[in-house]
C-alpha cells in the first residue's frame, strides 16, 4: 500500500520548478548548445561553398535559426545564474 501511494504521488505535477539543475540536466542543455552551434556553423559554411542562390540563401536562414535558439539557450541560463547568485 505504501509503494502505492507514492507512485501516485511521483506521478503528481510539481507545482513548484525546484532550484537546482540535475546533472542530466546539464548534461542534455550542453548538449543543446553544442548541437545549435554545431548546425550554426555548418550551415554557414555550406552556404558559402554554395552556388545555387536559392539553396545558399536557405542554409543561410538555417544556419541564423540555429544562432538564435543557441543565443536564447545561453541567454536564458545566463539570466537564471544571475537570479540565483
Amino acid at each position: 500500500m505504501k509503494q502505492q501511494n507514492q507512485s501516485m504521488q511521483q506521478s503528481q505535477p510539481m507545482s513548484q520548478v525546484p532550484n537546482i539543475v540535475s546533472t542530466k540536466d546539464q548534461l542534455y542543455l550542453a548538449d543543446m548548445l553544442s548541437w545549435n552551434l554545431n548546425a550554426c556553423k555548418k550551415a554557414h559554411f555550406f552556404a558559402q561553398n554554395c552556388q545555387t542562390p536559392e539553396i545558399q540563401a536557405a542554409l543561410e536562414e538555417a544556419g541564423q535559426m540555429h544562432q538564435r535558439h543557441y543565443d536564447k539557450l545561453l541567454n536564458h541560463l545566463n539570466s537564471q545564474s544571475q537570479t540565483t547568485n
